[in-house]
C-alpha cells in the first residue's frame, strides 16, 4: 500500500527550518501567518518577550462582515490589511514576514499585499 505524504508536517518541518534564521524583535516583530482551510489568522509578535502585539483573523466578527462575498484570497488581503493597520497604530513600521512553512502564494501573498498596502515595510 502507498503511503500518503502529510503535507502538514512536511509544512511544519519547513516553518522549523525557515524559524532558525527568522526571529522578531521590538524593532521590527515578526508577523506570522497561519492558514486553515477556511479561515487565516495573522499575528505579529515580539519573540524577545514572547507577546502578540497584534492579531487579525477571518473570525473576528467585524471582518465578516466585511468578507461575506469575498473568496478566499480577497478575505485574506482584508486580513492582511487590517492587521497592517492595527500595528500602524502601536507604532510598528517595519516587520519580518513569517510565511508559516507555507509557500508564497495565493493567501500567503495576498496577506502581505494587504499589510504592504496599509503601510508596513517588509
Amino acid at each position: 500500500m502507498i503511503s500518503k505524504i502529510d503535507k502538514n508536517s512536511v509544512r511544519q518541518r519547513r516553518h522549523a527550518r525557515v524559524r532558525k534564521h527568522i526571529a522578531g524583535t521590538a524593532e521590527t516583530p515578526r508577523l506570522n501567518v497561519y492558514r486553515s482551510l477556511n479561515h487565516i489568522y495573522v499575528q505579529i509578535i515580539d519573540d524577545t518577550k514572547g507577546v502578540t502585539l497584534v492579531s487579525a483573523s477571518t473570525m473576528e466578527k467585524e471582518v465578516k462582515a466585511q468578507i461575506a462575498e469575498m473568496t478566499k484570497t480577497e478575505a485574506a488581503k482584508v486580513v492582511g490589511k487590517i492587521a497592517g493597520e492595527r500595528a500602524l497604530k502601536k507604532d510598528i513600521k517595519a516587520v519580518v514576514f513569517d510565511r508559516g512553512g507555507y509557500l508564497y502564494t495565493g493567501r500567503v501573498k495576498a496577506i502581505a499585499d494587504g499589510a504592504r498596502e496599509a503601510g508596513l515595510d517588509f
